[in-house]
């Protein structure tokens, strides 16, 4: 990056152009950009010196908890939930795993195929669309979660029903996961939760 000396301005090419030779508004839009930028770099640090801290303060208080029944540390940590004495605030720290699906997912089509068309006629439409739904079958390669999940637990008396959702299960591959943490308010104990804005998108 070329040296900005005093009467320049570096434009998007790394040239170096006079001042006077920049239009006034191009200026403004520089000035404003750089003072919001700073700002939410300030902003940004912040927060992530607040979550390092609540991330540390829920561990210290699980590890105690833990010396308390006996567990050792370093176990992994889960969803819960922390409220106040009164009732009247909580932080809820959640895990999400990330989640793919293996070649055993297209063994489990193969069988459900082969239900579904056997039973044709006597196969009810809801089962049938549930299906279609899981596995987007008007998107080559991809598939539905929550349908496919859904799917596990339709209890139904054919073997090889049941090896497709054995196939299902043993096709979960779990990639990652995520820690999020979030807190809630209520005047009450009966007033509903109330979530404490941090995402700048979402605040009022």
């Amino acid at each position: 990056m070329n040296t900005v000396h005093e009467g320049y301005m570096q434009d998007a090419k790394g040239r170096l152009v006079p001042e006077h030779l920049v239009k006034e508004i191009d200026k403004l839009q520089d000035q404003l950009v750089k003072k919001c930028l700073g700002y939410a770099d300030e902003l940004s640090a912040q927060i992530a010196r607040f979550k390092g801290h609540t991330f540390d303060d829920v561990a210290a208080f699980m590890d105690l908890l833990g010396e308390k029944y006996g567990q050792s540390k370093g176990g992994r940590k889960g969803n819960v939930t922390f409220t106040s004495f009164d009732g009247c605030a909580k932080v809820q720290v959640a895990v999400q795993d990330h989640i793919d699906f293996g070649p055993e997912l297209q063994v489990a089509k193969g069988r459900i195929d082969e239900c579904i068309e056997e039973w044709a006629a006597d196969s009810r439409d809801e089962i049938r669309a549930l299906v279609n739904h899981a596995f987007e079958v008007d998107k080559p390669g991809q598939v539905n979660r929550e349908a496919l999940f859904a799917l596990r637990k339709i209890d139904i008396d054919d073997e090889r029903w049941r090896s497709a959702m054995a196939a299902i299960t043993d096709s979960i591959r779990v990639t990652g996961s995520k820690t999020y943490v979030r807190f809630y308010r209520r005047a009450t104990p009966e007033d509903r939760w109330q979530a404490v804005t941090i995402d700048l998108a979402a605040v009022s």
